[in-house]
């Protein structure tokens, strides 16, 4: 899954680009799944006014490094504010063609069932920038720095986990928010752990029971700010290599959010188009 993001706290000016690895390299092993997760509040400060907090969030990822990848997301979360209870639902689409450098995204948010934003546009790495064009709700166009999109990112990750790489730093674009900035990453990677038999996301994750994982967390800050800052948003999670992720922790700074892996569903084999 990725929109996934990792700490530290200086700000990154550059890109990161790993040794031998190639600006569009075709991630391999990324199976197509369906992953559902429950999700419950950690923990909220008394800033937030978060009494209480549940939510689903549903994942699919489809596709190959040879047709592109296609991801629907949707997450829906139903929070207690002491005078009243908000529901929230948010919804992305996002196709990403890695041979081509071409990113295409679709986001909307509801509250109450109130859409309160929707988001669309395409993304094209150049080599040196990205440029993107906005179809909607404005009609605009936009360059950025030279970015990582999702599926490239992943592909990131998991390649420098596997050279053994702890600490690491992306610049990425997932169309996310107005769809109209980039986000500075500090990735943290733990070594190689197996599931434990008593781990409360073994039966869910039951074809994966042999398969190590990486403990992982990424913090993402805003290309904006200069000096020291603290990251807008953390997210931890266990990495496994063909892209599946688990045990989630959501820390929007004011509230905490917990992600379990419920149901997993493997939607075919990985690079199945490419043979």
């Amino acid at each position: 899954m990725y929109p996934l993001r990792l700490a530290l706290g200086a700000t990154l000016a550059l890109l990161a680009i790993p040794a031998g690895y190639e600006a569009h390299a075709a991630p391999t092993g990324l199976v197509p799944h369906r992953a559902v997760y429950d999700i419950v509040l950690k923990e909220a400060s008394d800033r937030s006014g978060i009494e209480s907090m549940r939510g689903r969030m549903v994942y699919e990822f489809n596709g190959s490094s040879c047709k592109g990848f296609s991801t629907e997301f949707r997450f829906v979360t139903r929070i207690d504010m002491g005078d009243g209870v908000r529901v929230t639902d948010q919804r992305s689409s996002t196709f990403e063609d890695l041979a081509q450098g071409r990113f295409r995204f679709d986001n909307k948010s509801f509250t109450d069932d109130q859409l309160d934003k929707d988001v669309t546009g395409d993304a094209a790495d150049t080599g040196t920038k990205v440029k993107i064009e906005l179809t909607g709700p404005d009609k605009r166009g936009l360059e950025v720095a030279a970015s990582r999109f999702p599926a490239e990112h992943m592909l990131e990750v998991i390649a420098r986990a596997n050279r053994g790489e702890r600490i690491f730093e992306s610049r990425i674009f997932d169309g996310s928010e107005d769809g109209d900035q980039t986000f500075l990453t500090t990735t943290i990677v733990g070594r190689p752990q197996k599931p434990s038999k008593a781990d409360p996301e073994v039966e869910a994750a039951a074809e994966l029971a042999a398969a190590d994982y990486w403990p992982v967390s990424i913090a993402y800050f805003n290309d904006q700010s200069t000096g020291d800052q603290e990251p807008i948003y953390n997210q931890s999670f266990k990495l496994y290599e063909n892209g599946v992720t688990r045990d989630l922790t959501l820390d929007y700074g004011d509230f905490v959010l917990a992600g379990k892996l419920t149901k997993l569903e493997v939607l075919g084999n990985p690079e199945a188009d490419c043979r």
